[in-house]
């Protein structure tokens, strides 16, 4: 049973780093591959935000200005993240 769990998880990963920057795959097991989930029942659901939103967010994690439960959680996730970074994310995962 181990086994085919380990496999499925590995071609679920594969699946969603096939689509995704590889710079997303650290964020599904909170936000879910497509951004649908509510990271631990409280952050947005991050595929609904406009980009401009997004990015927001991203930078305000980053510099300590925004957030509320995760604050601390997200900043750790966001700060080795560049501009163009947080730019790539914002583009695979948010609305147009």
């Amino acid at each position: 049973m181990k086994i085919i769990s380990k496999s499925l998880i590995i071609a679920t990963t594969l699946a969603i780093s096939a689509q995704a920057t590889p710079l997303y795959t650290k964020c599904v097991a909170c936000h879910g591959a497509a951004g649908e989930k509510s990271a631990l029942n409280k952050s947005l659901i991050i595929k609904d935000m406009s980009k401009v939103d997004f990015i927001s967010a991203m930078k305000g994690y980053k510099d300590g200005s925004y957030g509320k439960d995760q604050k601390a959680l997200m900043k750790v996730q966001v700060a080795p993240l560049s501009d163009a970074q947080i730019e790539e994310i914002a583009s695979f995962i948010t609305k147009k």
